[in-house]
């Protein structure tokens, strides 16, 4: 019986802080689907393009005067130069309302394509002083193409629309072409925020998608609560004594004193973390020390990425790694230094706008396939740094024929491809989110 109690006034909370938000005029939702259908061919048209001249965090010169172009000639009041190359735009809709925000990022990542396509991208570009080959591996230039499409199709509806519209075209997603760790320099996502750029007007509700190779083409995933893991980085320099390889025991030789926290790192998650909760990762990425065969080096250092789904599980991560590797150089006579810079939090999303979005998405879906349930994904986004401010649903989009799923090139890879048949339903569903969200909320009063 108490338990029952308590499921009960749990629910009763949760329908509490659901929005009631009820579904857009039929009229509105249908003029979307007609204009989301006309610009398609458009919409490709610019994903191609932007596909073939893709740049890097924080350079995103050509990308930010294409899409602010485009919105000014939308009518919309058009900020540039936010976060270095950011640009927001405000849709005021004909009648009072709420404020949603959507989000696009604009950056691509130093990776060579080796794709065969007529549009295929042999752009170079400036990664940490070096010359790079340049791809959209991640498939941003689908999420400017897609955000630009819903900009068009929601500009000719703003005499329906109660509210506002947010657009937010970001920079540097995957980090800026400079980027060093630790440095405490700011980017993308939360430098737009730090400048102002969901500040006036402040949303009530932000939405985003990111299209993905894991999932058949046109399909809307999405889940309530942790849904992209956070991302940090860790540094560990072990100081032991330099001396001749012949003499080991006139220095402290930091190579051994290396392996051993690896080995010992390996169980920080494997055995001391409650792994039932939530997953983690902990994972050494490079290994440097020594410059010749037959000298021990005075020190070595690792460097490797945490990922986390509970900030308190992060916490702990970040404790009991810096712990584990002074304990071991101490035994040895050594000593280790550990640095851990946070990049990304977790990306969660709100459960009662998820739930009352639910609806919209099924709607969207039609008969194409969809999943309210989709797995966490041990990747990171920028995207949290706006889930602060207000709350926020992060959706991914399949791009990948459905019989080529399981073996399709992932994100990130020099062979991601994008089935652009599956970009319409990103327009949909980022429109009829907008166009439900605002005439429910409205209705509301809120």
């Amino acid at each position: 019986m108490r338990f029952d109690r308590m499921m009960m006034t749990a629910l009763v909370a949760l329908m509490a802080a659901t929005p009631a938000l009820a579904e857009a005029p039929p009229a509105v939702r249908t003029a979307a689907d007609r204009a989301a259908q006309a610009i398609e061919p458009k919409m490709i048209s610019w994903r191609r393009d932007l596909h073939q001249h893709p740049e890097l965090g924080n350079v995103e010169v050509r990308t930010a005067k294409i899409v602010a172009d485009h919105l000014r000639k939308l009518g919309m009041k058009v900020r540039t130069g936010v976060a270095g190359t950011g640009v927001v735009a405000v849709l005021e809709g004909g009648k009072p309302g709420p404020t949603v925000a959507l989000r696009a990022d604009m950056d691509a990542l130093p990776v060579k394509e080796v794709n065969d396509l007529p549009f295929r991208s042999q752009a170079t570009g400036t990664y940490r002083g070096q010359t790079v080959p340049v791809m959209h591996a991640c498939g941003h230039d689908t999420h400017v193409a897609i955000l630009m499409a819903t900009a068009e199709i929601l500009a000719g509806l703003k005499k329906d629309l109660p509210g506002k519209v947010v657009f937010l075209f970001q920079p540097a997603e995957e980090g800026p072409s400079d980027f060093e760790p630790g440095t405490g320099k700011t980017w993308g996502a939360k430098a737009m925020v730090e400048q102002g750029a969901l500040a006036d007007p402040k949303p009530d509700a932000v939405f985003g998608l990111h299209v993905f190779a894991g999932l058949e083409s046109g399909k809307i995933a999405w889940r309530a609560g942790p849904v992209m893991a956070s991302a940090d980085s860790y540094r560990v320099d072990v100081i032991g004594k330099q001396t001749h390889g012949a003499l080991p025991w006139r220095g402290v030789d930091p190579i051994p004193i290396t392996a051993q926290i690896v080995t010992a790192m390996q169980t920080i998650v494997s055995r001391q973390l409650d792994i039932t909760r939530e997953p983690a990762i902990l994972t050494v990425g490079q290994i440097q020390g020594g410059v010749r065969f037959n000298i021990i080096p005075d020190s070595v250092f690792l460097e490797g990425t945490i990922r986390a789904f509970d900030e308190g599980m992060r916490a702990d991560i970040h404790s009991r790694l810096t712990r584990t590797a002074a304990g071991i150089a101490a035994a040895s006579g050594a000593k280790a230094d550990t640095k851990v810079t946070k990049i990304y939090d977790v990306t969660t999303n709100d459960p009662a706008l998820t739930a009352a979005m639910r609806p919209t998405l099924i709607r969207v879906a039609g008969d194409k396939p969809w999943t309210d349930n989709v797995p966490k994904s041990t990747g990171s986004e920028d995207f949290s740094e706006f889930s602060r401010v207000a709350p926020s649903l992060f959706l991914f989009l399949g791009v990948t024929p459905k019989d080529q799923v399981e073996t399709a090139a992932a994100n990130h890879s020099p062979l991601f491809m994008v089935d652009e048949s599956g970009l319409l339903q990103g327009v949909r569903a980022l429109t009829h989110l907008t166009v439900d969200y605002l005439n429910g909320a409205g209705a509301t009063g809120r």
